[in-house]
């Protein structure tokens, strides 16, 4: 299982951990200006997005990959 997972930069970074450091870099402000999802734009927290993005394929898919342009 390992070995599929040797190339993959997100593997053991939960979604929670991703959050959590877009938000101390960026804040939820920048957040909603670089992904428009009503979560970071509207009474934002960490539970109330995490909740969405579990949910929601194509917005985790655009935190993750703004996640992976800011650690590269």
């Amino acid at each position: 299982m390992a070995e599929t997972q040797k190339n993959n930069p997100l593997h053991g970074i939960t979604l929670k951990m991703m959050l959590e450091e877009l938000v101390a870099t960026y804040g939820f402000e920048e957040l909603g200006n670089r992904i428009n999802i009503r979560c970071f734009r509207y009474d934002p927290s960490i539970k109330s997005s995490l909740a969405f993005l579990r949910r929601t394929p194509w917005a985790r898919k655009e935190v993750e990959d703004l996640y992976l342009l800011m650690i590269s």
